[in-house]
């Protein structure tokens, strides 16, 4: 079913952000950004940017623009939510149980009770919606075991995953389940917001920069993707095919949501992010549990790396973008003349792959720059978060630069808060300051994690042409 065709009915808008050369035929967009050349009887079938599949010729135009990153479905029917099992794990959190319950009345609902000190009883659940059933391990697994044992006990065709601590918003679930009818379609997450927002300055952080969030836009899932992953506390997937692929993997205690993502992307599977899908989360938010957290993610880097070779890298960009934003940043006369030099010598050497479009020189430009742009902030991201130690150490051996990456620092931290604010949210010095340290955590872990298993695949930059 992964290659399956698209049905009749099924619409792809392209993305706003996605420009169109040479009367429609050719579309430069995407994440990673790419060129997409068109028949001239495809590129009629667009028109005003919406497609919707009528026909076999149809249905394979919107596969490729779906497939390419271009543009994003609009589904035309919908599977029932009672196709649909919620699968919950829970250890020692019977009231965020209770309160998940009972926004799921009318559903069929397993427990897994992941050896709670008090275990979770049937009969006093019933009351908070459809039919529930609860199954217990009576030590604790961890809570892939707990996903896969209620994968295992579920008849229907799709398993929604969620976890104890998160509070589904009205029609999240059909939201959802639209994306299903691309058969092509194995798992789809929605977006995870704040429970409650406003407890706290660092709750009002995590509203706006939680590692749960994935941002406003709709999006594929695939690794390199601008999403390239969707975490295990909310998804619905299809039940026959992550059985076919062993759930989740068990000997895995952190990123194993990342893991399956990946692991059904190599095989074919296509994966959606709905952000119009509301899941809250009840987050972390006193420092010590928050602290740990980041940390404890950042040691799922090294387990991801070694299973999924050269998918991990805190650094992957062309040779040319690095050394233009290693240049660049000497912010020194000659390297702001290399990092020119460079930009000028990859305009020269994209526009001959435009040759006979519209304007190719201003293609090349703008594709350049928008590669130098974000190589700039890979670049500056990972000198705050996951090579900190190293900057650390060059800080203190180098007055130019400690300046240099205090700038950096700086500039990145408000450029993520105009990126990730929301209504409520901090403003740029506190959130900076709180991104700051949300950095310097996951890096510990990340460092932490490749020095324990001895493999640094984790930390390799990936330069490819």
């Amino acid at each position: 079913m992964r290659q399956a065709r698209l049905p009749d009915g099924f619409g792809i808008r392209i993305d706003p952000k996605v420009r169109a050369y040479s009367g429609g035929r050719v579309l430069i967009g995407g994440s990673p950004t790419r060129m997409l050349k068109l028949a001239p009887t495809a590129a009629a079938m667009i028109g005003d940017g919406f497609l919707e599949v009528v026909d076999p010729q149809s249905a394979v135009v919107a596969r490729r623009l779906l497939d390419s990153g271009v543009a994003n479905p609009r589904p035309m029917s919908t599977p029932s939510p009672q196709d649909v099992t919620v699968v919950i794990p829970v250890k020692n959190n019977p009231g965020g149980l209770h309160r998940l319950l009972a926004s799921l009345r009318g559903l069929e609902v397993i427990v897994v009770d992941d050896g709670s000190d008090v275990p979770v009883v049937s009969p006093a659940l019933q009351n908070g919606c459809g039919r529930v059933t609860v199954l217990r391990h009576d030590t604790a697994r961890g809570p892939a075991a707990a996903r896969n044992t209620g994968l295992r006990s579920a008849a229907t065709p799709f398993v929604a995953f969620l976890d104890s601590d998160v509070l589904p918003r009205t029609g999240w679930i059909e939201v959802m389940l639209g994306h299903f009818s691309d058969p092509a379609v194995a798992l789809v997450a929605p977006r995870i917001v704040a429970l409650d927002p406003e407890a706290s300055t660092l709750a009002r952080y995590e509203h706006g920069r939680s590692s749960l969030d994935l941002g406003r836009k709709e999006s594929a899932v695939q690794s390199g993707g601008p999403v390239s992953y969707v975490p295990s506390a909310a998804m619905i997937a299809r039940r026959e095919v992550v059985d076919e692929f062993g759930g989740f993997d068990e000997s895995m205690h952190v990123a194993e949501d990342v893991d399956l993502c990946w692991r059904l992307q190599e095989s074919g599977w296509r994966l959606r992010y709905e952000p119009v899908a509301h899941v809250a989360h009840d987050h972390r938010v006193t420092f010590g549990r928050w602290f740990d957290r980041k940390l404890f993610y950042g040691t799922g880097a090294a387990p991801l790396a070694s299973r999924h070779a050269g998918m991990v890298p805190p650094l992957s960009m062309s040779p040319w973008t690095f050394f233009a934003c290693i240049a660049a940043a000497t912010c020194t006369r000659l390297g702001l003349l290399g990092a020119v030099a460079t930009l000028a010598m990859m305009v020269v050497r994209l526009r001959r792959m435009f040759t006979g479009l519209d304007q190719p020189t201003r293609i090349a430009a703008i594709l350049a720059a928008q590669g130098f742009a974000g190589g700039a902030w890979q670049l500056a991201s990972a000198m705050c978060r996951h090579y900190w130690p190293i900057t650390l150490v060059a800080v203190v051996l180098s007055r130019r630069i400690r300046r240099i990456a205090l700038a950096i620092a700086i500039a990145e931290g408000v450029a993520d808060w105009v990126t990730h604010r929301e209504p409520g949210g901090l403003g740029p010095v506190r959130h900076t300051a709180f991104k700051r340290i949300d950095d310097i955590a996951y890096g510990a872990g990340l460092w932490k994690g490749v020095i324990a298993a001895r493999d640094f695949d984790a930390v390799k930059p990936r330069l490819k042409s």
